[in-house]
């Protein structure tokens, strides 16, 4: 136990830290008067993430690439509890996306990001030397089109889009010639106008119009959009100081702590502090790609591929949307925003991360009988 932990890596875990402080502490700024709901219960909840996370790092991976029974199984489940929320479900800001219980709310779809990422790193390692075979890409497509259908009939697009970031970049990764990689792309497009027809509501439809000019409706669909551009250009350079973001702390800023938390967070520290939170996910980038090319195989690294593709697409939709790139989507920035489901996720993806890394040096460090450096730098 203790060789395995020499190589736990540190970097790479330590590289959140700063993240889930900064989080923290907006939470804690843009908190009301007397009030620290959201804070108090962002700990309780980086608490079980981290317990969440110790776990995952001590199961062995191979598990989950050996035993193909309980990956289709928990597929089935998590597509289960998708359709479960068109029954029980609760709405949140027009998506029928949660699971509300006395104490605590589950938003099943952030699960089903993780599941989805080590079921198609199963499909795909399993077939690498023929993976250029369209019909391999069609059975991968049905594993990933189920829950991203599911998810656009809530309706919940952002998170839709991050279903098709991570098939997208696991397939492009596994070897998809220039052809099929053109037949993606039309596919992509046909499904996203398919959806805007059939399956987006006129609330969703008016914030992708009013993307466009806000100001057409600045007191409705264009409301968030210039708030929190507002919020992002009043911080400057150096912002306004901790507690002293007007925007988010006088709630012209809404749904702060969660899907405009980027922006509160610049408003109070400025575009310095932008540049900070980047280089501490491209630290966490830089490692899982370093322990992605060590990796023994193809589906370690498919699964690191697709923890990649996945916080990638959260980043740059959230992002895009504090800044005006893109239309309001409601997707949380990873390690910062305020909420569990997505959280734990993120958790048990790099605690999965640090048995990869940790469960391979192990191995080469039993093979030669010295301690291996692994991956640390």
């Amino acid at each position: 136990m203790k060789r395995r932990f020499r190589n736990f890596d540190w970097i790479l875990f330590l590289s959140i830290l700063p993240l889930i402080f900064f989080g923290l502490l907006t939470m804690k700024s843009i908190g009301e008067s007397g009030t620290d709901y959201y804070f108090s219960k962002q700990l309780i909840l980086i608490g079980i993430g981290a317990l969440v996370f110790f776990v995952f790092s001590m199961i062995d991976w191979h598990i989950f690439e050996s035993n193909t029974t309980f990956l289709m199984l928990s597929y089935v489940f998590g597509v289960g509890l998708l359709l479960a929320l068109f029954i029980a479900g609760t709405a949140v800001r027009g998506a029928q996306s949660w699971f509300h219980f006395s104490f605590f709310s589950l938003e099943p779809s952030e699960f089903m990001k993780l599941i989805l990422i080590l079921v198609l790193s199963k499909y795909f390692a399993r077939r690498h030397v023929e993976i250029a075979l369209s019909k391999h890409l069609i059975v991968s497509a049905i594993y990933a089109g189920i829950p991203f259908m599911l998810v656009v009939r809530q309706p919940d697009i952002g998170t839709a889009f991050v279903f098709a970031a991570i098939w997208g970049g696991m397939v492009l990764f596994s070897g998809v010639n220039m052809k099929q990689f053109i037949v993606l792309a039309l596919v992509t497009i046909f499904v996203v106008a398919g959806s805007w027809v059939f399956f987006l509501n006129p609330d969703q439809k008016s914030r992708v119009i009013y993307f466009f000019s806000p100001y057409a409706d600045p007191q409705g669909s264009g409301y968030h959009a210039i708030q929190s551009t507002i919020a992002v250009g009043s911080g400057e350079l150096f912002g306004k100081g901790v507690g002293y973001g007007t925007q988010s702390r006088l709630r012209f800023l809404p749904e702060s702590e969660t899907d405009f938390i980027f922006a509160a967070f610049v408003e109070e520290w400025g575009l310095l502090g932008a540049f900070v939170v980047f280089a501490l996910f491209g630290i966490l980038f830089w490692r899982l790609f370093a322990i992605g090319l060590r990796a023994e195989g193809n589906f370690p690294q498919l699964v690191i591929v697709g923890i990649m593709a996945l916080i990638a697409s959260h980043i740059m939709i959230h992002v895009g949307m504090n800044t005006g790139l893109f239309p309001i989507t409601g997707i949380s920035l990873p390690f910062m925003s305020y909420g569990g489901s997505l959280f734990i996720t993120m958790m048990a993806a790099l605690g999965i991360v640090e048995s990869i890394t940790m469960k391979s040096s192990f191995l080469a460090y039993k093979g030669a009988g010295e301690t291996v450096p692994g991956l640390h730098l």
